[in-house]
């Protein structure tokens, strides 16, 4: 805030302790909330999201912390953006991954 100033609105979901801080650091009156006006912050988290849900199931960080390890690497492997190519070169590229990561398996 330092740098470019105050904001002219803060857009928040509808948290209670959201508006305690904004009253506290004298922004109250700049708070947006709504429905949606929040989406463009949440849909940013889902991929995050995502990696805390599957990190949910483990009782112990050390499984945890193996686990994510080895998930990061390989979903970074296997998770193409579907969209940014045609058919059939997604389908080779994923073949071509499944083909790799059973090859590693197997050795």
């Amino acid at each position: 805030m330092k740098r470019y100033g105050r904001p002219e609105q803060i857009v928040t979901d509808k948290l209670r302790s959201y508006g305690a801080a904004m009253k506290e650091i004298g922004n109250a009156d700049r708070q947006q909330t709504g429905r949606w006006m929040n989406n463009r912050a949440e849909n940013s988290h889902l991929p995050f999201r995502r990696r805390e849900r599957a990190m949910s199931r483990f009782r112990r960080m050390r499984n945890l912390q193996k686990f994510a390890a080895v998930y990061s690497s390989v979903c970074n492997h296997f998770n193409q953006e579907r969209s940014l190519s045609s058919w059939h070169i997604f389908k080779q590229n994923r073949a071509t991954a499944l083909a790799e990561w059973r090859g590693l398996c197997a050795a």
